[in-house]
């Protein structure tokens, strides 16, 4: 596989898209920095077996960096042109997010996509889809699936591919699908 500047991942929970994006950045031939960007729960044994999981599966000579909040500033940070960086996940970011107002979340995708479009490294995202299943029951459910959504959305047309995971599949969007016009401006703030 060709190692375009910028690749999105997506798909459903479980699906193979952290395996997919890890094959992804191997391929590229590039030393990889693995961008860790959950939350650290010692007190979840069951997300704590995750991080292993993905640990675990990682090569060793992997960099890898913990960034749960300040994934912009690292990104606009980064200069080596000959690197790849491999952000997992974009929904795991955005839990850090979660109770900023709508002004503040918007500002940091904003900054994101001017990091994105200033690095001169490789760029493999990794993002969830959840907006296929039932509405969530809570508003702060509901908020983190439509602000994951419109990021994706807003991510995605600056990415030389965007890959949907699913059923032990990856299909190339960009090759596959027709784009929507481009969201130039996030929704307006109330």
């Amino acid at each position: 596989m060709a190692s375009p500047l910028c690749i999105l991942v997506t798909g459903p929970a479980s699906s193979g898209k952290s395996e997919w994006a890890e094959q992804a950045a191997h391929d590229t031939g590039q030393p990889v920095t693995y961008i860790a960007t959950a939350q650290r729960l010692p007190d979840d044994p069951e997300w704590q077996a995750k991080i292993e999981r993905h640990r675990d599966r990682r090569p060793t000579h992997w960099h890898t960096e913990h960034i749960p909040v300040t994934l912009p500033a690292y990104l606009a940070a980064q200069t080596q042109a000959d690197h790849c960086y491999l952000i997992d996940s974009l929904g795991t970011w955005l839990a850090s997010w979660l109770e900023a107002d709508e002004r503040e979340w918007f500002g940091q995708v904003e900054q994101l996509i001017a990091a994105v479009q200033n690095c001169e490294g490789t760029l493999i995202f990794v993002a969830e889809e959840v907006g296929w299943g039932l509405v969530p029951v809570y508003p702060l459910g509901r908020i983190f699936r439509d602000r994951l959504g419109q990021l994706v959305r807003r991510l995605s047309p600056h990415c030389d591919a965007v890959y949907l995971v699913t059923g032990g599949y990856a299909l190339d969007l960009v090759k596959l699908g027709t784009p929507l016009p481009p969201v130039e401006e996030l929704p307006e703030l109330r």
